[in-house]
C-alpha cells in the first residue's frame, strides 16, 4: 500500500524543481476528487424536498436531464481533476492526496504549482536530518499549502489523505492528523472545513473513533466489507466511502468470501449489495455517518444507489445523464432505491449486529 500511494509523491516531489512563478492554467490529470459538503446543496429545477446535488444546475435552463433527475435523490459527484471540467461540473468540495500532488508536480503550470513550490522551499523540512522525515515533511506541507488554497476555491469542506503508511498505527494516524490540522490552523483554514481521509483498518477506525471524539472530522476510506462500514460507523465517521466496482471486481476472481456469496446467491451484485447494507445499518441504528458509494462504473449502478447520501461517477456518466432529457413524465420515474424509512424494514442477523 505504501508504495502504491506514497512512494510515486516523494519520488516526484524530490525530483520537482522549485520555483517562484507560478500559472493559473488547467491541470491535466486523471487522478480522481471527492466532494462533500457543510452547507445546504442548492434546490434543483423541480420541487422536491429531497432534491439534492454537487452539480450545479443552471438556472436558465429549462430543459430537465437525467442528471437533474437523479441529483433529486443523492448528492452526484464529479470523479475528476481536470480542471476545465469545473465549468461543467463544477465541484463543491474535494479531496487532496498523494495522487493530485503527483499530478501537480509532473506538469509545468497548474493553478497548485506555487503551494508545491512553496512546501519544497520550507527552511524547517530542509533543516531536517532524516531524509525520510525531510520528505515526508515537505509532502505534508505541499497537502495543506494545496488544501488551504482548495478551502478558498470551493464552498464546501477539503478532506486531506494521511499517509497510507501509517494504516496500521493508530497513533501514528492521529499524531499525523494532529500535524495537519495544525498546519491548517496556521494557515487560518477553520477545522469545520476539514475532513481526514483514513484507511479503514481497525487501526485507522479506532483513530477515527479517537478523532472524532475530539470533534475532528474523518472520512474513512477503502471499506470493502459490512464489518468495515458497521465499525466506521459505530466509531462516528463522518464519511465511509465504499468502491462498489472494486467490490465487484474482486468478486468475479475469488470465491469463499461468505458475504460474497450470500449477495451472489441473493442475485444481487456484490458491490450494490455492500453499500445497501450499510446504508440500511447506518440509518436503522441512529449512526451520523454519510454514506458515499464510490468506483460507480455505469448509469445502472448510479440509478441502483439513488438515495445514498453521495455517488462518485466518472466524468463519461455524468456526461451521459446531462445529455439525456428526462421526459415530464420520467423525471418522476426515477425510483429512490434508498431512504431511512426502506432502512428500518431492513432485516439484520444476529451475528451480523
Amino acid at each position: 500500500m505504501a508504495a502504491t500511494l506514497q512512494t510515486p509523491l516523494y519520488a516526484a516531489i524530490s525530483s520537482s524543481p522549485a520555483s517562484s512563478s507560478s500559472s493559473s492554467s488547467s491541470i491535466r490529470t486523471t487522478t480522481s476528487f471527492s466532494f462533500f459538503r457543510s452547507t445546504p446543496p442548492p434546490t434543483l429545477l423541480f420541487n422536491s424536498k429531497n432534491s439534492f446535488s454537487l452539480i450545479r444546475a443552471s438556472s436558465t435552463d429549462t430543459v430537465i436531464t437525467e442528471l437533474d433527475a437523479v441529483s433529486a435523490f443523492s448528492e452526484i459527484v464529479p470523479d475528476t481533476v481536470i480542471f476545465d471540467d469545473f465549468q461543467k461540473f463544477p465541484p463543491t468540495a474535494a479531496t487532496v492526496s498523494s495522487s493530485l500532488i503527483l499530478g501537480i508536480c509532473g506538469l509545468p503550470d497548474t493553478i497548485f504549482r506555487k503551494a508545491v513550490e512553496m512546501a519544497l522551499a520550507d527552511s524547517e523540512c530542509y533543516g531536517l536530518q532524516d531524509p525520510n522525515a525531510r520528505l515526508s515533511c515537505f509532502a505534508t506541507k505541499a497537502l495543506v499549502n494545496v488544501g488551504s488554497d482548495m478551502t478558498k476555491l470551493v464552498p464546501g469542506r477539503v478532506s486531506t489523505e494521511v499517509d497510507a503508511r501509517l494504516a496500521y498505527d493508530t497513533h501514528g494516524i492521529i499524531r499525523k492528523v494532529h500535524d495537519l490540522l495544525k498546519l491548517y490552523n496556521d494557515s487560518n483554514v477553520p477545522h469545520e472545513r476539514l475532513l481526514f481521509k483514513i484507511p479503514s483498518t481497525w487501526q485507522g477506525i479506532e483513530a477515527a473513533r479517537l478523532l472524532e471524539s475530539e470533534g475532528i472530522q474523518t472520512h474513512l476510506t477503502f471499506v470493502y466489507s459490512f464489518a468495515q462500514a458497521a465499525a466506521a460507523a459505530q466509531a462516528g465517521a463522518s464519511v465511509i466511502q465504499i468502491f462498489v466496482g472494486r467490490v465487484r471486481d474482486w468478486a468475479r476472481n475469488h470465491s469463499g468470501d461468505k458475504e460474497i456469496e450470500s449477495a451472489k446467491l441473493n442475485g444481487e451484485d456484490p458491490g450494490l449489495a455492500l453499500v445497501t447494507k450499510a446504508y440500511n445499518y447506518i440509518h436503522q441504528y441512529g449512526h451520523k455517518s454519510k454514506l458515499m458509494a464510490a468506483a460507480v462504473r455505469n448509469k445502472q449502478d448510479l440509478f441502483s444507489l439513488l438515495g445514498v447520501d453521495y455517488i462518485i461517477a466518472p466524468l463519461k456518466v455524468l456526461q451521459s445523464l446531462k445529455e439525456s432529457v428526462a421526459s415530464g413524465d420520467e423525471k418522476y420515474s426515477f425510483a429512490r432505491r434508498l431512504s431511512p424509512q426502506s432502512a428500518d424494514r431492513y432485516m439484520f442477523s444476529d451475528e451480523e449486529v
